[in-house]
C-alpha cells in the first residue's frame, strides 16, 4: 500500500513528466509496444541524447521502465502509475458530475416553482 504523501509526489512527478509534448508521444508510442530508445529517437528530430533524457524523466516518474533483453533494453510502459492518474482524475470527475446533479436538480425545481407560480396567478384571475 502506498502512503499519501508517496502517491501524492508520484502523481506530481508523472503528471510533470507528462507537461512536455514529446513525453507524451514516447508515452503514447510505448503503448503500442516496447522500443529501445535508438528506436523511438528515429520519429524524432532530435538528438539519441536528447530522446534519452526524455526517457529518464519519464523513468524516474515511474511511467517507464529500462530492461536488459540480450543487447537490447528495451523501454517498457508501466501502468501502475497511470492506474494511480485514473484514481485522482476519476475521483474528481465523480465529484464535478455530483455538482452538476445537484445543479440539475434544483433548476428542475426553480423551473417547477416558477410554472407553479404562473398557473396559480392564472387560476387566481
Amino acid at each position: 500500500m502506498v502512503d499519501k504523501e508517496t502517491a501524492t509526489e508520484r502523481l506530481n512527478r508523472a503528471f510533470a513528466a507528462l507537461s512536455d509534448p514529446t513525453r507524451r508521444d514516447l508515452v503514447a508510442r510505448l503503448a503500442g509496444g516496447d522500443a529501445t530508445v535508438g528506436e523511438l529517437a528515429e520519429h524524432y528530430d532530435m538528438s539519441l541524447q536528447a530522446v534519452s533524457k526524455h526517457v529518464k524523466v519519464l523513468g524516474e516518474a515511474g511511467l517507464v521502465t529500462r530492461t536488459k533483453d540480450a543487447q537490447r533494453r528495451p523501454v517498457h510502459l508501466d501502468a501502475e502509475v497511470f492506474d494511480l492518474m485514473t484514481a485522482w482524475i476519476e475521483r474528481y470527475r465523480r465529484e464535478a458530475e455530483e455538482r452538476y446533479r445537484r445543479l440539475d436538480a434544483l433548476l428542475a425545481e426553480q423551473a417547477a416553482d416558477e410554472t407553479r407560480a404562473r398557473t396559480d396567478t392564472r387560476d387566481a384571475s
